[in-house]
């Protein structure tokens, strides 16, 4: 795989045609099982045919029971200088439940190990209003992560995907699904603690203190290109989308012989300015209205005029001259707020 990969690097060094790298993120899977030797593979093949910022951000995704001093330090001699760590919650009922490998002291000692070598840009997942859950569980997460001084946080809600474990669960009612009111105060409990003590919410479910911002994903909601590599990854260049297919045997194969193991299509203004106002929307700065007129020729403010007028009404977004938000109000309906506003 790691051949596979290093070998479409090569084969797309041209995409970004001499501008800079200004991210790398290695995630999708479990990237932090990559050898020594393999990330250097990869990361080295990025140097060389990539002109690369030296100040690039360089994050790893990594399940706390892969967390070790000797990957930790790899990880730093490689370039890495960010993780991504997938906790979930601190409470060991529940991780069983979700049927997850690591324990609550594990996510625990691979944060403190991770800051004890010299990692401060640090972000963890968590998620909230899962089952089994309750709003103490959830503070004792929020507390326990603020006393380890985590400066990033990207909480989600859980969701119940009808195919998946938990979903075939409800079917057979073995499992609730959580009522409407259960998510709401759980997302209004998580806000208001994280706020106070503070964690600027600067996208729906991103949570950083100090601008902390993940720059990578920050580079997906403001639509600028991007170089997907590997299976199911996708790659955006302004005006198309490709993505590879997910079939490992199958990308390997056609990515060694030089055929092309993925997908495109060409974006209609209306794909742009839809994900444009998907994206922006949910972000503390918001759907910059010139910007995407420019870029979809679509003019949301004239478009979506009487939708936004009863949004205001309602208290569910506000404007300037030149931008639209969500208020705290519209954040908790934001998908229907974008679809409303969607062409």
């Amino acid at each position: 795989m790691v051949k596979a990969i290093v070998h479409e690097l090569n084969q797309k060094k041209d995409f970004y045609f001499g501008k800079t790298v200004e991210t790398i993120y290695l995630g999708g899977g479990t990237p932090s099982l990559l050898s020594e030797i393999e990330l250097a593979s990869i990361l080295e093949t990025i140097y060389k045919e990539y002109k690369v910022n030296p100040e690039a951000e360089i994050t790893i995704e990594c399940n706390p029971e892969d967390i070790s001093f000797k990957k930790l330090s790899y990880f730093k001699k490689s370039g890495v200088n960010r993780l991504s760590i997938g906790i979930q919650t601190f409470n060991d009922k529940v991780l069983h439940f979700l049927n997850r490998s690591h324990s609550s002291q594990q996510a625990d000692l691979a944060v403190k190990l991770s800051q004890d070598l010299g990692f401060d840009n640090i972000t963890v997942d968590i998620m909230y209003a899962l089952p089994g859950s309750n709003l103490d569980i959830l503070q004792t997460d929020l507390d326990k992560i603020i006393l380890l001084g985590i400066p990033h946080i990207s909480a989600y809600c859980f969701t119940l995907e009808e195919k998946t474990v938990f979903g075939k669960m409800v079917k057979q009612n073995k499992l609730l699904k959580n009522e409407d009111s259960i998510e709401q105060s759980h997302y209004e409990n998580l806000h208001k603690h994280l706020s106070s003590n503070g964690y600027e919410q600067y996208e729906i479910s991103n949570f950083a203190r100090n601008e902390k911002y993940s720059r990578h994903n920050s580079a997906y909601w403001f639509g600028r290109p991007y170089l997907g590599i590997g299976p199911g990854a996708h790659t955006f260049n302004g005006s198309e989308r490709q993505w590879n297919i997910s079939n490992n045997a199958l990308y390997i194969q056609k990515t060694m012989v030089n055929e092309n193991a993925f997908e495109i299509e060409t974006l209609s203004k209306s794909d742009i300015y839809n994900e444009g106002l998907l994206t922006q929307l949910r972000t503390k700065w918001g759907v910059n209205a010139k910007s995407l007129l420019q870029q979809s020729e679509i003019d949301l403010f004239s478009e979506k005029q009487k939708e936004i007028e009863k949004l205001i009404i309602n208290n569910m977004v506000y404007k300037t001259d030149s931008h639209l938000f969500l208020t705290e109000k519209g954040k908790l309906l934001a998908d229907g707020i974008v679809v409303d506003l969607m062409i």
